[in-house]
């Protein structure tokens, strides 16, 4: 079985690794054999990852996390620019049309913008065949609450369910993985079609929740650190200087 990792964000977005070394630490540090490049509504940090693949042990797929109205969607396997602003039915289909594969990124997740139980019940009920999938394990979500409610969400709307780690910073990359027959980014994207998948998560090391305050600080903007550096498992957040 391979493992992947389809929501990690690097620079380019509000992470704060480089593509370089997302590619390196998923190489090296983790057994992942697929990962994508999902920076939010921009998809320099995937091209780059494209880029620069075939000097990495990891298989990269082109990937991006949508800005829709009624919450976040990444858009899988897409090469062209998707616009921010539209409604999530109209960017599943957008996605569609460039050959992608939507998946509802963490619906439960209120301070990440997740979409929800009603507007996915909605959807799979009026666009039965319009999503590919819904994230059902984040690995950046600090209680199991909303993991638990996705997973029983999927089985309800008979869609496959990925894991993710959703990474910010190099450590998390790969704490919710999704499971599919074979290792390659062509075998992942056939399993995906088929439903041939399923979400994992790590047991969290002692420094997660340190990392969540992080993690925090970015998805909210409050520019609580300046510098953050990243030595094997030490972080330190250092204050922002005058």
């Amino acid at each position: 079985m391979g493992l992947a990792d389809l929501h990690i964000h690097s620079t380019f977005s509000d992470g704060v690794a480089t593509v370089e070394a997302i590619l390196y630490h998923a190489s090296t540090h983790t057994d992942l054999d697929v990962i994508a490049i999902t920076d939010h509504d921009t998809l320099r940090g995937a091209q780059r990852a494209m880029e620069l693949a075939s000097r990495f042990r990891i298989e990269v797929i082109p990937g991006v996390e949508v800005t829709t109205r009624e919450g976040h969607l990444l858009a899988l396997f897409v090469t062209e620019p998707i616009a921010a602003g539209m409604s999530f039915v109209d960017t599943a289909r957008r996605v569609r049309e460039l050959g992608g594969l939507p998946i509802a990124a963490h619906p439960f997740d209120i301070l990440a913008n997740g979409i929800g139980a009603r507007g996915l019940q909605r959807i799979q009920h009026d666009h039965p065949r319009l999503l590919a999938g819904i994230e059902v394990i984040n690995g950046s979500l600090l209680t199991p609450v909303g993991n638990i409610r996705a997973e029983h969400l999927r089985w309800e709307l008979g869609l496959p369910g990925v894991g993710n780690s959703d990474a910010h910073l190099l450590e998390d990359i790969g704490a919710g993985y999704t499971l599919f027959p074979g290792r390659t980014a062509s075998e992942l994207r056939a399993a995906l079609e088929a439903g041939h998948v399923a979400p994992a998560l790590r047991q969290r090391d002692p420094a997660f929740y340190r990392r969540a305050l992080t993690r925090f600080a970015l998805r909210m903007g409050l520019g609580l650190a300046d510098t953050l550096e990243t030595r094997g498992e030490d972080m330190r957040i250092r204050k922002r200087r005058a």
